[in-house]
């Protein structure tokens, strides 16, 4: 009798997708990202800023996101190197948060911030054009890929929160160089995706953009990330307020990264179930009980613990799905200008005005109603998408 082969995973995309390797580059991004969105505000409120000062560097962060995609994806769009963008924007990124290390003022660190943010920012959208040009009609494979920034999200989270409360926030620093520089080797690992028809018939950019299902998913995708401002900002400061140490902090984040995993793994399925538009009118929905639960039992580990599991909707189920609607309608030459736009008006200008917003009203209003406020927000979104959007 022969004895059974060992199982060998088999990644569940076309066989002619390079999965792990586009999977490595999520990892390392969203690493990054696990560790600079929990944890910068602690690293700044280390540095004695004010909370309108804190609201206005992690702004920075996300007002780059307005200019930096437009630009990179119009060059390129014109280049057709995508690819060979993500490479320089990543590399130079990583040369530019040097001047963290030096940074002892609020104007040196803003500049180094708009600096770093400006590359960085340029990347994603690229790499997901390049993501969904891989997939070619496998389309629906795209949240097995980017389940793997899901991971890279959780372990920052959960193994930098224990280490930072031990040896401080300035250990933030040497961790992060060490991700931006595994971003970019990444990126070198990655194979050229078979281009685009840049040639197909499309209707002119400005034709889509003014198509009402398109404004209504670019409002609805800037209200969603605008009411993640308090969150984004302020959320783990809020949380040490109420006694948690940052440990716990870093096991909540991870948690609703955890159950975010989960749902990309599905969203394939419910994406043919339900289809995009009530995906989004859910999330957004979800999004305001989530920030009403935060504003008013924050002293309650489960209630909180529930609150980060929404996590999986208001931005794991969004963001699939605004992706999926966004490759649909930008098509052609409009790819991956498609891409920039959308990260533009949701994380770059709802991310800024969020970000913003809770910087100036957090001392007056409290935390609590800061995210009440936000909840109201992320209710408006739901009404617009309910409105506008079309599968």
């Amino acid at each position: 009798m022969r004895l059974a082969r060992p199982a060998v995973f088999k990644p569940p995309v076309p066989a002619h997708v390079p999965y792990w390797r586009l999977s490595g580059f999520y990892l390392f991004y969203f690493s990054a990202l696990g560790a600079l969105v929990p944890y910068w505000s602690l690293y700044l409120k280390e540095l004695n800023f004010s909370a309108q000062e804190i609201g206005e560097l992690i702004a920075i962060l996300a007002a780059t996101k307005i200019i930096a995609p437009n630009l990179w994806g119009w060059l390129a769009d014109h280049s057709g190197r995508g690819l060979s963008i993500v490479r320089l924007a990543t590399v130079l990124s990583a040369v530019s948060f040097v001047g963290v290390f030096w940074a002892t003022s609020f104007w040196w660190l803003a500049g180094v911030m708009f600096l770093f943010s400006f590359f960085w920012n340029a990347a994603l959208p690229q790499f997901e054009a390049t993501t969904m040009n891989h997939l070619g009609e496998g389309t629906h494979a795209y949240s097995n890929i980017r389940l793997w920034g899901s991971v890279g999200f959780i372990l920052s989270v959960v193994l930098l929160g224990p280490l930072l409360q031990s040896q401080g926030a300035g250990l933030l620093l040497p961790v992060l160089m060490v991700l931006f520089v595994a971003i970019w080797l990444a990126s070198l690992s990655v194979p050229d995706s078979a281009a685009h028809d840049t040639h197909v018939e499309v209707p002119s950019l400005r034709k889509v953009l003014l198509k009402p299902e398109v404004i209504g998913l670019l409002i609805a995708a800037f209200l969603m990330q605008a009411s993640h401002g308090a969150y984004y900002t302020f959320y783990s400061i809020y949380l040490e307020d109420y006694g948690y140490d940052r440990g716990v902090i870093g096991l909540l984040w991870g948690f609703g990264v955890v159950v975010e995993v989960a749902v990309f793994m599905r969203m394939g399925r419910l994406i043919a179930r339900f289809g995009e538009r009530s995906l989004l009118i859910i999330s957004l929905l979800l999004a305001s009980v989530r920030w009403l639960l935060i504003a008013f039992f924050p002293a309650h580990i489960g209630i909180m613990t529930l609150a980060q599991a929404i996590h999986a909707a208001t931005y794991g189920v969004m963001h699939a799905a605004a992706i999926h609607l966004i490759h649909r309608h930008f098509r052609g030459r409009h790819q991956v200008r498609g891409q920039g736009i959308y990260s533009s008006f949701s994380f770059g200008v709802g991310g800024a005005i969020g970000s913003l917003l809770a910087g100036y009203v957090w001392d007056g209003l409290g935390g609590a109603l800061t995210f009440g406020l936000f909840g109201l927000v992320a209710l408006v979104g739901a009404g617009v998408a309910w409105r506008w959007i079309r599968n």
